[in-house]
């Protein structure tokens, strides 16, 4: 399989997520004008309570079996080391960057959370179809073995990007808003008064265009640099309260917890995913939805139709945001390279580690399509439901779009890059 024909298979999903947000960035742009900011939120609404559930139900319920579950037990060990080691990286990032504090959560979503659903759905196959492929010649039985572990990936995935990717958003929003509700209490006319004091000296002047400048400056930035540490903790991890930790038992702080847990799992997608799993895993219940003969088949057909929706909005979705992206983003540069250097060199590095010792170990089965799966869950560029989340919960909107380009425009090379050095040692 050659270098260009791998080009072509890696990095034609990639493509289509591009293409499909740039129709996107038009039907939200001044000539086109469909995507308002209302139809972004009402669009996100359906997508995180109707459609994600449909597409993980469906995919769960029609290719997970008791068997599978047993022998692919390493797939969700391997992706909770992806978010793992993303969350550690993103956090000495976090130390030596410094972004502003509501942002910390952001960078930590991105670097841990990888697109670990629809773009394996395309690529593995698409590696299947391809002539001179490590995983063997017959197509079909490589589709076949390939699709369960894609769709396993996926509802895993979806396991921990709504439960533990949820969390750092529901904070990151959390804080943001507390910043913002800081800024209304600020006096309006302080910085006004302040500036009539000035005359015409240059160092006055100069200090005047200082105080200006900070003025201009958005809201939430100035409050975010004269939060002090302790009144950052007060923003809860799970939560939008902002209660003062106080002298609790620990019964009592562990009941909050494990509450606070509990709704976390209560979403939607979380919840259609129990329920597949469920389904998937007890044959007189999977029999009466799925196959050709079932006679509840039109339930998994329906849900099918609904979940086919959730890709195609999630991109427009994202790329209706990344025009306000491009002209209000704040984030540094330097962050946006930190989170494409950790995505795109060091989780890969690790996935090649972490792979091949597990393998060593004998945790692994002997298939190599299986272990191509795994490495590939380290490459992925960041899962599109951070988009979601950021439109949830109302924060960051503009910088999730504009780190999306730049990681989904990076991803193109690095998939393809990463893709044909997963092939070289496995084959």
């Amino acid at each position: 399989m050659g270098f260009l024909s791998l080009l072509a298979v890696a990095s034609m999903p990639i493509v289509q997520v591009l293409l499909v947000g740039v129709i996107g960035a038009f039907l939200a742009s001044g000539y086109s004008n469909v995507l308002t900011a209302s139809a972004h939120r009402d669009m996100n609404k359906v997508v995180f309570t109707v459609f994600t559930p449909a597409l993980m139900f469906a995919s769960l319920a029609k290719t997970v079996t008791l068997s599978d579950v047993i022998s692919w037990w390493f797939m969700p060990v391997n992706i909770a080391i992806t978010f793992l080691v993303g969350s550690a990286l993103s956090w000495i990032a976090c130390k030596i960057l410094k972004p502003p504090p509501h942002f910390q959560d952001l960078i930590t979503a991105f670097c841990s959370t990888g697109n670990l659903g629809n773009l394996l759905l395309i690529i593995v196959p698409a590696v299947c179809d391809e002539d001179g492929n490590p995983f063997g010649n017959d197509r079909s039985q490589c589709r076949s073995r390939g699709l369960p572990y894609s769709s396993l990936s996926m509802a895993l995935g979806g396991l921990f990007i709504w439960t533990y990717t949820y969390s750092l958003m529901h904070k990151s929003g959390t804080l943001y808003h507390k910043m913002q509700s800081k800024c209304v209490q600020r006096p309006a006319d302080s910085d006004e008064e302040h500036l009539e004091g000035f005359n015409a000296g240059d160092e006055e002047r100069n200090e005047m265009n200082q105080i200006v400048s900070a003025h201009d400056r958005p809201c939430w930035l100035a409050s975010s640099e004269e939060l002090t540490e302790a009144e950052m903790q007060e923003a809860p991890l799970l939560s939008g309260k902002s209660d003062i930790a106080d002298n609790k038992g620990f019964c009592t702080n562990l009941a909050e917890a494990l509450h606070q847990l509990v709704q976390e799992l209560m979403t939607p997608p979380t919840i259609s995913a129990i329920i597949g799993f469920v389904v998937g895993l007890v044959p007189w219940l999977k029999s009466l939805i799925i196959g050709d003969g079932a006679p509840l088949r039109v339930i998994q057909d329906s849900l099918d139709l609904m979940g086919n929706g959730t890709i195609p909005c999630i991109t427009l979705i994202l790329g209706g945001n990344l025009i306000q992206g491009l002209r209000k983003s704040v984030l540094k540069r330097a962050v946006i390279v930190a989170i494409v250097c950790i995505r795109y060199v060091a989780m890969p590095m690790m996935g090649i580690a972490v792979v091949r010792a597990a393998h060593g170990v004998g945790f692994l089965p002997h298939d190599p399509l299986y272990r191509y799966v795994l490495m590939l869950q380290f490459a992925l560029p960041p899962a599109m439901n951070i988009g979601t989340m950021a439109q949830l919960f109302d924060v960051a909107q503009e910088e999730c779009s504009v780190i999306y380009m730049w990681t989904y425009l990076v991803a193109t090379v690095a998939l393809t890059t990463w893709s044909t050095v997963f092939m070289s040692i496995l084959s």
